[in-house]
C-alpha cells in the first residue's frame, strides 16, 4: 500500500546531437533506460538533487537549468511526482554508470525512442521537444 507520493527528479541533458540516458538497475524499471534522476532527499532543493543525481548515475558534474517538465507515476507500489530539469555537464563528458544505474551512454536523440524507455519517457520527451519521433 502506497502511503505517500513521493518527489523525485531528472535531468535531461544533451550534448550535441545526443541525449544522456541510464539504464536502471533497480525496480521500479530495472533495465529499462530513463534520464537520470532519482528521489529528492529529506533537506534538499530540486536543483541540488538534479545535480547529486546526474554524479550519482553518470559521474558527471553539472548543473541544474530550468524546469521542462513534470509527470507522476502511480502503481500498486509507488507514487512518484517526478520534475525534470535541463542540466548542462562542466567538464568531462564521458559517462560512467554509478549508484543504481547498469549503464550509463549518450544516445543520438534520433534513435532513443527506439530503446525499451521506462513508460511515458518517450512521449513526455516528444511533448517537450527533445526527441523528434516516438515511433
Amino acid at each position: 500500500m502506497i502511503e505517500r507520493a513521493e518527489v523525485a527528479v531528472g535531468a535531461i541533458v544533451r550534448r550535441g546531437d545526443g541525449l544522456l540516458l541510464v539504464r536502471r538497475g533497480r525496480e521500479p524499471a530495472a533495465g529499462e533506460w530513463s534520464v537520470p534522476g532519482g528521489r529528492v532527499e529529506p533537506g534538499e532543493t530540486l536543483m541540488e538533487a538534479v545535480v547529486r543525481e546526474l554524479h550519482e548515475e553518470t559521474g558527471l558534474r553539472g548543473v541544474c537549468g530550468p524546469l521542462v517538465g513534470w509527470v507522476e507515476r502511480i502503481s500498486d507500489d509507488h507514487h512518484f511526482v517526478i520534475l525534470d530539469f535541463e542540466a548542462t555537464v562542466t567538464g568531462d563528458v564521458t559517462p560512467a554508470a554509478g549508484s543504481d544505474a547498469s549503464e550509463a551512454r549518450w544516445c543520438p536523440l534520433s534513435e532513443v525512442a527506439a530503446l525499451p524507455l521506462v513508460e511515458g519517457l518517450a512521449e513526455f520527451l516528444h511533448d517537450h521537444g527533445i526527441i523528434p519521433t516516438i515511433v
